[in-house]
């Protein structure tokens, strides 16, 4: 079976699986402590970063999953393309996604029920270089027990294609669905965290239509799971935002990170 092999361990989270076991769980996840009541999200939406970045802040929604983990078997992963330029949107040819911590099988079935919907070819390219799906294989690994993927790089296309592929997969408890985004770029500080503050009450009023593409870089499929969060009467809410400059860097130009739980 074909294999699509990791892009960026080593860059953007540890190669070695011991040292990756130790960040996702031990830096990351048992530095959350979510409500006792939380309730387990249909939907995540997740940054994309480098780990020591954004690691902290992709932990609180991803501990979200663990009440559930041996409920949860499918994961519909989408993320934008950074690196190629795509119309629409990609899953990959490529039988097996591969990290440090071992293989993930994608799901044949879903890829099938989504590869004739308007927008979606086949195609590994998209996949090769990408950071935006990978960096989250390693935190569904670690919360989840088996699962099997559908990874979808997400180029030039309508919050309504992506829609009606998230519709086509959406099954029931056992499916989760994974939005890979960051929030604004290379802005000073306090002028990010205004913006992202704005992008955040948008996310959670369920106003789309008020996400540009310069307040997250995933804001294709972002715009596609709020339609959807929409029509289905699903709340959206936020349950943490900061930057750069509040977790590994300075603060002249900054990155957002942004966790929100859909159900």
């Amino acid at each position: 079976m074909s294999v699509r092999h990791p892009a960026v361990a080593g860059m953007f989270y540890p190669a070695d699986p011991d040292e990756l076991r130790r960040a996702v769980s031990a830096s990351f996840l048992d530095a959350v402590r979510p409500p006792d009541d939380a309730p387990v999200p249909k939907a995540l939406i997740v940054p994309h970063a480098g780990y020591r970045y954004s690691g902290a802040v992709a932990a609180s929604a991803y501990l979200r999953l663990v009440p559930a983990r041996e409920v949860i078997t499918r994961v519909v992963l989408l993320g934008p393309s950074h690196r190629v330029h795509l119309q629409g949107m990609a899953a990959p040819v490529d039988n097996l996604f591969a990290t440090p911590l071992g293989m993930v099988l994608i799901d044949s079935d879903l890829r099938a029920a989504v590869r004739g919907l308007p927008g979606v070819t086949l195609d590994d390219l998209p996949h090769f270089h990408e950071h935006s799906l990978e960096v989250q294989l390693p935190f569904l690994q670690t919360v989840l027990d088996d699962f099997t993927l559908l990874p979808l790089s997400v180029g030039d296309t309508t919050a309504e294609q992506v829609a009606t592929v998230l519709d086509a997969v959406w099954g029931g408890a056992e499916t989760i669905v994974v939005i890979s985004t960051d929030l604004s770029h290379y802005h000073p500080y306090r002028d990010a965290q205004q913006i992202d503050a704005r992008t955040a009450a948008a996310i959670v009023a369920g106003e789309a239509d008020a996400i540009g593409d310069l307040d997250a870089c995933g804001s294709r499929p972002l715009r596609g799971i709020m339609r959807v969060a929409d029509t289905r009467g699903l709340s959206i809410d936020n349950i943490d935002l900061r930057n750069s400059g509040d977790t590994a860097g300075d603060r002249e130009r900054v990155v957002g990170y942004g966790a929100f739980v859909v159900g």
